[in-house]
């Protein structure tokens, strides 16, 4: 009867060390708001988890398809059409690419693909950002394009314009 018993044990104790490691987890968020003309809106969550940082998204106000989603380098979205964030966040002078790519930019993030309403969500671990060092990404901005990033045209995708702007805040 012993068994059973330290096996319960210990499965109390493993969910215990996850929710413990949850509720002290380093927290950001982003609220975007749109840029001139356009109605994208939403929210991005970064958490840090144990092998990256876990971004979750979810925006509205977008038109059916893929949209460029990244991460830029300056946590200024006070231009009215989002120029004032700056470039991708690159701090290893790497090319653009897929987030999945070898080489690609710590704040490429690929593509939110939105439905028949406009709504898109996102849920990505990225093994490049940090919430410290040089890949640290807080104070920076997220962007969300009109247009879908094609992953490869240099220095940014081909993405359009950008939709909607948001600066990411430590939590």
């Amino acid at each position: 009867m012993k068994a059973p018993i330290l096996i319960l044990s210990a499965g109390i104790m493993m969910a215990g060390v996850a929710m413990a490691f949850e509720a002290d987890a380093a927290k950001a968020v982003a609220e975007l708001k749109p840029t001139q003309g356009s109605k994208v809106q939403g929210t991005v969550l970064f958490v840090q988890e144990p092998n990256g940082v876990h971004v979750t998204a979810d925006v509205t106000g977008l038109t059916p398809g893929e949209h460029g989603f990244h991460i830029h380098e300056k946590g200024d979205c006070s231009a009215p059409d989002g120029s004032s964030a700056g470039g991708h966040f690159n701090p290893t002078g790497k090319p653009h690419g897929a987030p999945a790519a070898h080489e690609h930019h710590a704040g490429d993030l690929g593509n939110l693909t939105a439905d028949a309403s406009g709504h898109a969500k996102l849920d990505w671990i990225s093994p490049d950002l940090s919430f410290e060092g040089t890949n640290s990404f807080i104070g920076r901005a997220v962007i969300v394009h009109a247009g879908k990033d094609d992953l490869k045209s240099q220095p940014a995708g081909n993405a359009g314009a950008r939709a909607a702007c948001g600066v990411i805040e430590k939590k």
